[in-house]
């Protein structure tokens, strides 16, 4: 009979068990899917997204999936597809073209939320967070006017309508008003051989300093500056290792912490179809630490501005207009 009880005990202690365990992953999120244009080992922004995924399963507990090189419609509503078939409720689409094609297939799947990046679209199920480039650019933008020796500064984009372009022209500006900025676009993320062609171009115009705003060639065109004794900013990721003097800084944006913090609130049912923005004032956006080139007297007035910055809403032209 004792035997027959402590059986009885043991059970209903594994069972107990059993149900703190589901009490812990109760909530919306089941599985999770991540779409990338190119490939997780391809680009740094690829790469800190798959990073945010790993984060997902560690923290939750869930299975989690990805697919690479999805890049048409047909691929994406393909994968998607497939991943609703798996279970997959959270489905990230890791750039802002996926914005539309989540938006018109959005209805198809009410079971399903969608998040993707810096874009316009939402929808009730879709969602998109945004990094406020103007101000990553801006900051970038006060470095290079301060440590261009030739008042020559380049940027190298990838697109036009990408806000950080804007934001660093302001920012040198705001920091040296001497100073000239040359711009140029690539048009296209992955043209690295491009990319290195403007930044030859923008050599021969004296440029001293460059920022380069496209992840597949940024680390290039880092090692181009660093090899010709110049200086750059890096982009989307620390890129000190590239040469810790020659890169004054970089605009991290922490992308997998986004990807966190979607989970979470999709598990809690608080993620809403919108338009979410972040930069310094959520800690999305960082600059790295800085090259010992940068003199520590224009470090601490950097490190003032963007504290202010995360006070007031106003970046340092705008600030001083108001005084």
């Amino acid at each position: 009979m004792k035997r027959f009880i402590l059986i009885q005990l043991i059970m209903i202690s594994l069972l107990i068990v059993a149900g703190c365990g589901d009490m812990a992953h109760q909530g919306n999120l089941e599985k999770v899917g991540m779409l990338v244009e190119g490939t997780i080992k391809e680009k740094s922004w690829d790469t800190k997204g798959y990073e945010g995924l790993q984060h997902i399963k560690d923290s939750f507990d869930v299975d989690v999936f990805y697919k690479e090189n999805v890049k048409t419609e047909q691929d994406v509503l393909d994968a998607v597809d497939e991943f609703a078939h798996k279970g997959v409720n959270l489905i990230f689409g890791h750039s802002s073209s996926f914005g539309k094609y989540f938006v018109d297939i959005s209805e198809l799947y009410p079971d399903v939320h969608f998040v993707y990046f810096n874009g316009s679209y939402s929808s009730n199920n879709v969602t998109s967070f945004n990094f406020n480039g103007h101000v990553m650019g801006f900051f970038a933008g006060m470095v290079a006017g301060k440590m261009t020796l030739t008042d020559q500064v380049g940027i190298i984009a990838a697109y036009e309508w990408q806000p950080e372009v804007e934001g660093f022209y302001e920012g040198v500006k705001f920091q040296n008003p001497s100073a000239n900025v040359l711009i140029d676009y690539v048009h296209d993320w992955n043209e690295t051989e491009k990319a290195v062609d403007m930044y030859e171009e923008m050599k021969k115009k004296r440029a001293d300093v460059f920022y380069p705003v496209g992840d597949a060639f940024s680390k290039k065109i880092l090692e181009l500056a660093a090899n010709d004794y110049l200086y750059a900013i890096g982009y989307v990721m620390d890129q000190s290792n590239v040469d810790p003097d020659a890169v004054l800084t970089s605009t991290v944006q922490h992308v997998d912490m986004l990807y966190s913090l979607a989970a979470e609130k999709f598990n809690k049912s608080k993620l809403k179809g919108k338009v979410y923005s972040f930069d310094f004032k959520n800690n999305i956006i960082s600059l790295s630490p800085f090259s010992r080139i940068v003199p520590e007297s224009f470090q601490l007035t950097l490190n003032k501005a963007i504290d202010e910055y995360k006070e007031t809403g106003l970046l340092p032209n705008q600030y001083a207009d108001q005084q």
